[in-house]
């Protein structure tokens, strides 16, 4: 049944493209898809009609679904024919408000994933963000993932664009594998878009952990500069999901100061290293939907450089990393290690992969005392509520399954805001 709804959706997602001509952007990468989703939204939504991808639809199911407007019937059969007629509908008579624009994540789990998703769409723009160990146990290596998700890039045609991050080396190396017109971004000064001068953003410029707004940093382009303010959000991974967008606006003959100004608009999908307010005036880092090796890293970077009170506390809540295969045991004790050595105060772990989190932290010197584990995430963020003091900062992050977004729900100052700024709070998820 599932092969044929696949089915079914592909032929009329084929059908609904061929018809339309929209202009589609897909975004593949091991992170930062989402983010970039929605930074390419903001700066394009106010020009065009356009329509990005919902949720996490970047499968084969999800794909099509973007393409016809929908969202999942999940087990609702008759949903699924609600579906089946707006397709029909949206072939057999004209919509003139179908969107100019797609802007779609194309997920890999699997070999073979790219090439089914790229059977269904043509990309006009191609964005790879970055690639790391995320499903590596249904691939041989970290190369093959990157293979996989170059197909995007190397399956691009002369009239196309690709826009690339020159500062991961798997992804560089398309820049000569493809027919496509090329820009690159990052902090490399050899990008064509380069970011610098990245700092937290204070509202009323005093550098209180309270008036944390999100991260600013200047990007320059041929010769041009402009300061960009991300509010909200924070750390590298924003900064690099605004440059993508930057790309797709040049493209699309935007100017920086316009882009910047869009930029202001650009919410961070949930999850994504929001800043949340928690109680007895703590600051909550939520980046609990989904975790990596290198997003985990680069989420305690964050968290060790934000400025406290004399009396505030440092606290990794980290749950464990899936789907990582044969490196997951080295993978959590080097985030461990990489604890220990930026001196967090207090290392809270969730699930029984993350025990080798705590080994790695012990045995780079964290004091046993200030480790502390969890098999369940609601028990941890009842600990966590119950310890926390005025000006602590929260790293709260882990695997999709791990469901961490249930601890960031406990410490958050406004529960009752749950449903607007946290991840999975639909109600097939609070079921589970």
């Amino acid at each position: 049944m599932k092969q044929l709804l696949q089915l079914k959706l592909k032929i009329f997602a084929k059908l609904i493209l061929w018809k339309y001509r929209p202009k589609i952007i897909g975004i593949t990468g091991s992170v930062g898809k989402s983010s970039a989703k929605e930074a390419v939204y903001a700066v394009l939504a106010g020009k065009y009609n356009a329509r990005r991808s919902a949720k996490n639809y970047n499968n084969e199911l999800g794909v099509p679904l973007t393409v016809i407007g929908a969202a999942s019937a999940g087990r609702n059969i008759f949903g699924w024919g609600a579906i089946f007629w707006r397709a029909l509908w949206l072939i057999l008579l004209p919509d003139k408000n179908y969107p100019q624009i797609l802007i779609i994540e194309l997920g890999v789990d699997r070999p073979g994933d790219m090439n089914y998703l790229l059977k269904i769409v043509k990309p006009y723009i191609g964005i790879m963000t970055a690639v790391g160990p995320a499903h590596l146990e249904f691939f041989g290596s970290i190369e093959d993932i990157a293979a996989e998700k170059g197909k995007l890039i190397s399956g691009l045609d002369r009239q196309s664009w690709a826009i690339l991050n020159i500062d991961d080396k798997r992804v560089r190396k398309y820049i000569k594998n493809t027919d496509a017109s090329v820009i690159t971004y990052g902090f490399d000064q050899a990008a064509d878009i380069v970011a610098d001068y990245v700092k937290f953003s204070y509202a009323g410029g005093e550098s209180d952990i309270n008036n944390l707004q999100g991260v600013s940093f200047k990007v320059s382009y041929r010769g041009a500069t402009v300061p960009i303010l991300l509010p909200r959000s924070l750390g590298v991974g924003q900064v690099y999901a605004a440059l993508a967008a930057i790309g797709v606006g040049i493209i699309y003959g935007l100017d920086l100061v316009a882009i910047a100004a869009r930029l202001r608009e650009f919410i961070c999908p949930a999850g994504r290293m929001n800043l949340i307010k928690g109680v007895k005036k703590s600051i909550v880092i939520d980046d609990t939907y989904n975790s990596s090796p290198e997003a985990t890293l680069a989420a305690l970077d964050v968290l060790s450089k934000i400025p406290l009170p004399a009396d505030g506390r440092r606290w990794a809540v980290l749950g464990d990393m899936l789907e990582l295969g044969f490196v997951s045991v080295e993978s959590h004790q080097a985030v461990g290690r990489k604890i220990a050595e930026l001196a967090v105060d207090i290392l809270i772990t969730v699930g029984e992969r993350a025990r080798d989190i705590d080994r790695g932290a012990a045995s780079a010197g964290m004091a046993p005392d200030d480790i502390f584990h969890f098999p369940q995430a609601a028990d941890a963020g009842k600990f966590v509520q119950s310890r926390l003091n005025v000006g602590d900062l929260i790293l709260v992050k882990g695997s999709q399954g791990m469901r961490m977004e249930k601890i960031v729900k406990e410490i958050m100052a406004e529960p009752l805001q749950a449903k607007e700024l946290l991840v999975r709070q639909e109600e097939e998820w609070l079921k589970k």
